[in-house]
């Protein structure tokens, strides 16, 4: 009867750490977990169009994870998406005539921001803005102008 009872605990003990193990996984996916405790700086970026663009998507540079989105917001005066990116400071020799684009993970995937560094001497600081920026592509645009592109020839 003492067996059952301990072979009961180890094996509910292996259960919940096998539930906090796919709690763990599912938040790191997500890009939901806040384990991160670098310290970081604040760039922005204006955009005609940010897509699917979400606030923690990655940031990178030369495929590298550098940074993530921190704030998505509308400009009231250009109508352009603006986009607040929190970038490590460990990062913090971008040049001021770095590009941004938005693009997309794969075909259907998430979208992330790709920094393109420029050849200036001058560093992005903190609140800076980067002023070369390509919008992300929207699919269906891209199809329509592709079909209405097609008909007008017919």
């Amino acid at each position: 009867m003492q067996n059952t009872k301990t072979q009961d605990t180890l094996v509910g003990l292996f259960v919940a750490c096998g539930i906090a193990a796919l709690f763990f996984m599912a938040m790191q996916i997500s890009n939901l977990s806040a384990f991160s405790s670098n310290t970081t700086y604040t760039i922005s970026a204006n955009f005609e169009n940010s897509g699917g663009l979400k606030v923690k998507s990655p940031v990178t540079l030369a495929g590298v994870r550098v940074g993530r989105v921190s704030n998505i917001f509308i400009d009231r005066d250009s109508y352009e998406s603006v986009v607040e990116m929190s970038i490590e400071s460990q990062y913090n020799n971008l040049p001021d005539d770095t590009s941004a684009s938005i693009y997309t993970a794969g075909l259907l995937g998430e979208q992330y921001i790709s920094l393109e560094p420029g050849g200036s001497e001058e560093f992005l600081a903190t609140n800076s803005k980067i002023d070369l920026t390509q919008s992300a592509i929207v699919l269906e645009e891209v199809i329509g102008q592709f079909l209405f592109k097609d008909a007008a020839e017919e």
